[in-house]
């Protein structure tokens, strides 16, 4: 926790990929095809409190969302939904700040928070 806060300081992004050296950084998978994964994850997204989905671009699988800091800061967000496998989905997210100080880990946070509702509205499909 402190080591994020002490990487947030500088860093206002963060993302996710099967190369992330954090555990809780690397892509999630499912067992669900692309079209049906696309459509479950919209819908998650979507009702999720305190986040603004602003457009869907279904060809290359991806979500761009918004979500506004306490402190009035704007992160926006995009998550990527791929398929792998068929019959398989893995889904990245990337987060940033906008402005030009680090974020204190709230990019980290926000990745964390979308992965944990996925994981628990999709348990029975995660891999």
């Amino acid at each position: 926790m402190l080591k994020r806060m002490l990487i947030g300081l500088i860093r206002s992004q963060e993302h996710t990929g099967d190369k992330a050296k954090d555990p809780k950084l690397k892509s999630h998978y499912y067992r669900l095809s692309k079209d049906r994964a696309w459509d479950e994850i919209g819908s998650i997204l979507k009702k999720m409190q305190g986040y603004k989905v602003l457009h869907e671009v279904p060809t290359i699988g991806e979500i761009v969302m918004e979500k506004r800091t306490v402190s009035g800061r704007t992160m926006d967000i995009t998550v990527q939904i791929v398929s792998p496998t068929p019959g398989t989905s893995a889904v990245d997210i990337y987060s940033a700040s906008r402005g030009s100080l680090g974020d204190l880990g709230a990019n980290y946070r926000v990745i964390q928070e979308i992965y944990a509702v996925l994981d628990r509205k999709l348990a029975a499909n995660r891999m």
